[in-house]
C-alpha cells in the first residue's frame, strides 16, 4: 500500500520536515552531480566515505570518521526510487509529528531515532560489509511516534492491482508495515543474509520501535504539544 494522505490535521507549517526533505533531495542531487561529471568511480568513493559500514566501523572503533558516517549516511540514498519513497513517508507521516512536537524537538527525534536503527542494524549483522544509506531508520522512527501521537488517525492508500483507493486506519497501516519489515528482518537472518537486497530491515524495525519508545519519554517529560 502507498500512503497518499492523512486525515489528522496540523496547525502548524511543518518547517523541519520542509527542510529534511530539502536537505535529502540536495544531497541526492549532489550524487546524480557526482556521477554525471566523474562517473560511478567518484560517486562510489563518495558513498564509501559517507555511507555507513557496520564491519568497518567496528573494526575501526578509534576513527571518528567512522562515527560520523552513523549520521551522514542518513541523507544518502542509493537511487531516485529509493529517495523519492523515503521522503514521500517523511512528508506525509512527518509533518503532523512535526506538529505535536515542535519543529526542533522533532529534528532531535528524527536523529535520535535514526541513529537507533543504525545501531539495531550494526548490532545485528557486525561484520557486514555493505553499505548502509538512507533515511529510512530515521523515517520508520517518525511512523513510530505516528502510532502513538495519532491511534484513531486514516490514512488512505493506493493500493496497486487491487483498489485505487482504499481508507485505511492509521494503526492497522503501521502495523502491517511494521510486521512486514520485522518479516522481512527475521527471514534474512534466518537465511543468513541479513541485508538481502540491499535492505536493512532490521534498521526499519529498530527505528519504528525507537521512534515509539521516544516519543512516549517525550511525553512524560512534557515535550508532546496537545492536540
Amino acid at each position: 500500500m502507498i500512503p497518499l494522505h492523512d486525515t489528522a490535521r496540523q496547525r502548524r507549517a511543518p518547517v523541519m520536515t520542509g527542510l529534511l526533505v530539502m536537505a535529502n533531495l540536495a544531497v541526492f542531487g549532489w550524487e546524480v552531480w557526482l556521477s554525471l561529471t566523474g562517473g560511478g568511480r567518484v560517486l562510489e568513493s563518495f558513498l564509501s566515505q559517507y555511507a555507513l559500514v557496520p564491519g568497518r566501523l567496528v573494526a575501526h572503533y578509534a576513527d571518528e570518521q567512522q562515527w560520523l558516517t552513523l549520521l551522514t549516511h542518513m541523507f544518502l540514498h542509493g537511487g531516485l526510487a529509493h529517495v523519492l519513497g523515503n521522503l514521500w513517508f517523511l512528508w506525509i507521516f512527518g509533518g503532523n509529528v512535526e506538529d505535536r512536537l515542535g519543529s526542533f524537538t522533532f529534528l532531535f527525534f528524527y536523529v535520535a531515532a535514526g541513529l537507533a536503527a543504525a545501531a539495531l542494524q550494526i548490532a545485528v549483522e557486525p561484520g557486514s560489509v555493505l553499505p548502509m544509506v538512507g533515511a529510512s531508520g530515521a523515517i520508520s522512527g517518525v511512523l513510530g511516534a505516528y502510532l502513538v501521537l495519532f491511534p484513531t488517525a486514516w490514512v488512505v492508500a493506493l493500493v496497486p492491482w487491487v483498489v485505487p483507493l482504499v481508507p485505511v486506519p492509521a494503526v492497522l497501516f503501521l502495523v502491517l508495515w511494521f510486521v512486514l519489515q520485522a518479516y522481512n528482518g527475521v527471514g534474512a537472518l534466518l537465511s543468513g543474509t541479513n541485508a538481502a537486497g540491499g535492505v536493512a530491515w532490521w534498521a526499519h524495525a529498530g527505528g519504528f520501535v525507537a521512534g515509539i519508545c521516544l516519543v512516549l519519554w517525550a511525553k512524560d517529560a512534557g515535550w508532546v504539544r496537545r492536540r
